[in-house]
C-alpha cells in the first residue's frame, strides 16, 4: 500500500482527520502527520500519534525520532532535514482540513511552518481539502488562491454543504467525511481517475420513493440515499458533470452537483425521462416502489370508527425498463438490485438481461451491517462479461469500484 503524509491545519474539522488516519491505516496505508500549531488547539498530537503509530511533528526545528521514516521504513542512520525527508518518503501529501490561512500560504509559496515548508518541497501529488465557514470559502481571495493551486496541479477536494460550526449556520465549507477523503486520496494514488471523466454527463438517482396513502401517510422504504450520493461525489471527483435526482433524501447537498428533488415513482420517472437524453451514464441507485395505493385518500384518513383499513395496491411503472427502451447509442445504464437472501444472484442476472442494462449492482439487504441506512456496503457488479465482487467497505470506496467497472464498460463502446 501507500505512504500518506497528512497535514492538519487549524479548524474545528480537524477532528475528522483522526478518523481519516484510522481508515487509512485500516486499509493498509502508512501515515505520518504534521500539524500546524493552531490545529493543536482542536486535536492534540497524542491522538494522531496513537492512531498512526508514528511521531507527530509541528515545528520545523524539532527533532523527529523517526528521522523522516514512515512506520513501514527503517529510519536512516543520519539525521536528515525533516521537511525534506518526510515528503521524499511520501507517495501523497494530503492537507485536511486546509484552512483559509494555510491555502493562502500554499498559493503564494510561503514557508512559515513545517506544513507549508513540506508542501513546497513535495514532489509527490498534493491534495488539499478546504474547510471553513461558507462566507470565508466563497470570498474572492480564497477562490483565487484555490485557482492558483489548481493551475499548479494541486488537487482540490471541494467541500460539502451542510451544517457548519457556527450555531445555526449552513452552507458550503464542510470538510468531506473521512471515507470520501480516503477515497479521493486512493484515487489520486492510483493516478488514473482524476479528471478522467471530464466531459461526461452522469445522472444519478438516490434515496427511496414514497407513495401516498393519504395526505400524511405513505408507503416507502429504508433507502437513505447514501450510496447514490457516494456515486455522485465519486463521479464529480473524476471530473464529470453530475446531476442527482433525489427521492426523499435528507443528506446535505454537496457543492458542484445539480440537484432535483422528487417524492414518488411517477415524479422520479418524469425527471429521469427529462434528463436521460442529456446524460452519458445513468446510475439508477434509488429504491423505486414496485406498488402504490390505487386510490390515495384526499385528506387524512381517520382511525375513529374503523376496525380495519384495507389498501388496494397497483403496480408502478418500471422506470428503468422504460429508460432502457429510450436509450441512445453511447449511453451506459447501470441498475441496482436490493435482494434479500437466497436467489439474489439469479434475480440480478434476470434484471440485467430483461431490462437491457449494461450492469447491475447487487447488494443483500438481509444483512444489517450493509446496505440501507449505514455507511458500508458489499456488492457484486454483474455485466454480460461476468461478475465482480466488492468486499465490504465504506460506500465511498464501493462507489469507486462501481465507477471503475463503468469506465471499463465504456472503454469497449
Amino acid at each position: 500500500m501507500s505512504r500518506i503524509l497528512l497535514g492538519v491545519s487549524g479548524g474545528i474539522a480537524a477532528y475528522k482527520a483522526l478518523e481519516l488516519v484510522r481508515l487509512a491505516t485500516g486499509a493498509g496505508h502508512t501515515v505520518r502527520v504534521v500539524q500546524t500549531p493552531a490545529s493543536r488547539r482542536f486535536v492534540g498530537s497524542a491522538s494522531f500519534a496513537a492512531l498512526s503509530g508514528a511521531p507527530v511533528l509541528v515545528d520545523e526545528f524539532e527533532r523527529d525520532p523517526a528521522r523522516g521514516a514512515f512506520p513501514d521504513q527503517t529510519p536512516p542512520a543520519h539525521e536528515p532535514i525533516g521537511h525534506l525527508e518526510l515528503v521524499r518518503n511520501a507517495d501523497l501529501y494530503a492537507i485536511a482540513p486546509a484552512s483559509a490561512n494555510t491555502i493562502a500560504k500554499l498559493a503564494h509559496g510561503l514557508a512559515q511552518d513545517l506544513l507549508s515548508s513540506a508542501a513546497l518541497a513535495a514532489t509527490c501529488p498534493l491534495l488539499i481539502a478546504p474547510a471553513m465557514n461558507n462566507h470565508m470559502y466563497e470570498h474572492p481571495a480564497v477562490q483565487a488562491n484555490l485557482e492558483l493551486l489548481r493551475a499548479r496541479g494541486v488537487t482540490v477536494l471541494e467541500p460539502d454543504r451542510g451544517r457548519l460550526a457556527s450555531k445555526g449556520e449552513r452552507g458550503v465549507g464542510r470538510l468531506p467525511e473521512p471515507a470520501r477523503l480516503l477515497a479521493a486520496c486512493e484515487a489520486l494514488l492510483a493516478g488514473s481517475t482524476e479528471g478522467s471523466w471530464r466531459g461526461l454527463r452522469v445522472l444519478v438517482t438516490a434515496g427511496g420513493t414514497r407513495e401516498p396513502i393519504d395526505s400524511v401517510r405513505f408507503i416507502g422504504n429504508s433507502s437513505s440515499g447514501r450510496m447514490g450520493l457516494a456515486l455522485a461525489l465519486a463521479a464529480r471527483e473524476r471530473g464529470a458533470e453530475v446531476t442527482v435526482i433525489a427521492a426523499n433524501v435528507a443528506l446535505a447537498r454537496p457543492a458542484g452537483i445539480a440537484w432535483q428533488e422528487v417524492r414518488t415513482a411517477a415524479e422520479l420517472q418524469e425527471a429521469c425521462e427529462r434528463e436521460l437524453p442529456m446524460c452519458d451514464v445513468l446510475l439508477m441507485a434509488a429504491a423505486v416502489a414496485d406498488f402504490r395505493p390505487a386510490a390515495p385518500a384526499n385528506g387524512k384518513l381517520k382511525k375513529a370508527g374503523r376496525e380495519r383499513l384495507r389498501l388496494e395496491l397497483e403496480p408502478t411503472a418500471d422506470v428503468l425498463r422504460g429508460l432502457s427502451a429510450q436509450r441512445r447509442p453511447g449511453q451506459t445504464l447501470v441498475g441496482f438490485a436490493a435482494e434479500h437472501g437466497a436467489g439474489a444472484l439469479e434475480h440480478a442476472r434476470g434484471k440485467l438481461r430483461e431490462k437491457g442494462l449494461d450492469a447491475v449492482v447487487l447488494n443483500d439487504i438481509s444483512r444489517a451491517d450493509i446496505g440501507f441506512e449505514v455507511d458500508r456496503n458489499e456488492v457484486t457488479i454483474l455485466t454480460a462479461e461476468g461478475e465482480r465482487h466488492v468486499a465490504i467497505a465504506a460506500k465511498a470506496r464501493v462507489a469507486e469500484e462501481i465507477l471503475d467497472a463503468v469506465a471499463q464498460l465504456r472503454g469497449s463502446l
